[in-house]
């Protein structure tokens, strides 16, 4: 990752000149952050120096700042790219409950700000975005909207009567399409596309065979029409036989990890063959008991800075935990094949990406599940670099995120800067000392 020490130097002496050229109005003088161990995508490397200016990268190496430089002394420290969540709802939640009535900016504002402060700052909303989504988005885009840069999906797209449902998800009708012909399937992708969005979101799952699944004709449909926009598609599905569903017919991205069974070999080379991406989402199923399993984790600080009076009084409650308990046998059972397909499908090449479902409902935990999931991820076999990786670089790439995700001259510098080594202990990304974004500090420790 470092440039070599001639080229680093060049770049840094670069910097000087430029800043002593005549101009019309003076340039910002770059800042310096100063001896933290930056991570590469593969390792933590040695302590460097790097300079930010206009809001990006612009060299890392060992060499002295130059002058002028507003200098910041992290000895000690590590830096991480900021995270990027590929699967997150927003807006759709508020303490304890959830529904269409908490769509608006101030409550998506606080949970897009609450995403930056635990090192989430991209994330992608799938699904449940009603039409302020569209104006937010935007604000987002051009510096308007403080927090996680935010992208989505809009809507997202259903089959009538399936899911997601409507009377337990207390949604509207402007929060998913339900089109019933290819035809109207085509039309909303259409309208969805023209409107502004970064995916296609579409639910193929039948919630267990409760719902209508969404038929062959009707996914492809929509990734015919999301493609000739140049929009991916992802797919949410819960077991093998809907993974197969959706990979058949061209889907770019499963939005969940397969639960029910091991993928099997055909899949598996399927999605290598046409690069479909894979989101596990391991704390989907872990939200619903972690908390009655645990109750130590209420008093953890890191959790309490992410929860609010509301859902930490339900989670308090004796009755509510031993309900929670009583029906956690195939939740624990689904994060267990969830853990052994993502062993799988990574050693075998298939891309995988970051997200938690996190705020679809409100035990999925904003901010704290981020942080759960990559534990999740290092105990289903993968290092803690390898999932660092994933929520960084890669999980910036599923979403074509060409200009973040790592630490490099010329990428915007979106920092996490940690009190501890994550690659020796995944735990340490809760040990954050602040976060950068667009080369400002936003945000201090959490705890």
């Amino acid at each position: 990752m470092h440039l070599s020490r001639r080229a680093s130097m060049l770049a840094l002496t670069g910097l000087c000149l430029a800043s002593s050229r005549p101009a019309r109005s003076q340039p910002m003088p770059p800042t310096a952050l100063t001896g933290a161990r930056p991570f590469d995508g593969e390792r933590l490397g040695e302590p460097a120096t790097v300079l930010i200016q206009d809001g990006l990268i612009r060299a890392i190496g060992r060499e002295a700042p130059p002058e002028g430089s507003r200098r910041v002394d992290l000895t000690g420290h590590c830096l991480l790219p900021g995270m990027t969540a590929d699967h997150i709802h927003i807006g759709h939640t508020a303490g304890g409950a959830s529904g269409r009535r908490f769509y608006t900016r101030e409550n998506v504002q606080a949970q897009l700000e609450l995403y930056r402060n635990f090192g989430v700052t991209n994330v992608a909303a799938l699904g449940l975005n009603p039409p302020p989504f569209h104006a937010l988005r935007q604000d987002s885009r051009e510096g308007r909207l403080p927090g996680a840069r935010f992208l989505g999906a809009g809507p997202g797209i259903g089959v009538p009567d399936g899911a997601p449902p409507s009377g337990p998800m207390q949604l509207s009708e402007d929060q998913v399409a339900r089109p019933d012909s290819v035809e109207a399937m085509r039309r909303a992708v259409d309208a969805m596309a023209e409107q502004g969005v970064d995916l296609i979101k579409i639910w193929v799952d039948g919630l267990g065979g409760t719902l209508p699944q969404m038929p062959p004709e009707m996914v492809r449909a929509a990734v015919t029409a999301a493609h000739a926009r140049g929009l991916k598609v992802v797919a949410h599905i819960h077991d093998l036989s809907q993974a197969r569903l959706a990979v058949e017919n061209g889907v770019d991205i499963l939005g969940h990890g397969i639960r029910d069974r091991e993928a099997d070999p055909p899949l598996i080379e399927a999605m290598r063959r046409q690069g479909t991406w894979y989101i596990p989402t391991i704390q989907i199923d872990e939200a619903e008991y972690i908390y009655a399993d645990r109750p130590e984790l209420l008093e953890d600080p890191f959790f309490r800075a992410a929860a609010n009076p509301a859902l930490m009084a339900r989670l308090q409650d004796p009755d509510w935990r031993r309900s929670q308990l009583e029906k956690a046998g195939p939740r624990r059972a689904a994060v267990r094949m969830n853990q052994r397909n993502l062993k799988l499908l990574h050693e075998a090449g298939v891309r995988i990406g970051y997200g938690t479902d996190s705020g679809a409902t409100p035990l999925r935990v904003q901010g704290f599940a981020e942080h759960r999931e990559l534990e999740l991820m290092v105990e289903a076999g993968l290092t803690p670099a390898q999932a660092l990786r994933i929520a960084t670089q890669e999980a910036a790439a599923l979403l074509g995120l060409e200009d973040r995700g790592a630490l490099r001259p010329g990428l915007r510098a979106d920092l996490v800067v940690l009190a501890a080594d994550p690659t020796r202990d995944i735990r340490a990304t809760r040990r954050i000392r602040a976060v950068w974004q667009g080369g400002q500090e936003v945000a201090g420790p959490l705890a």
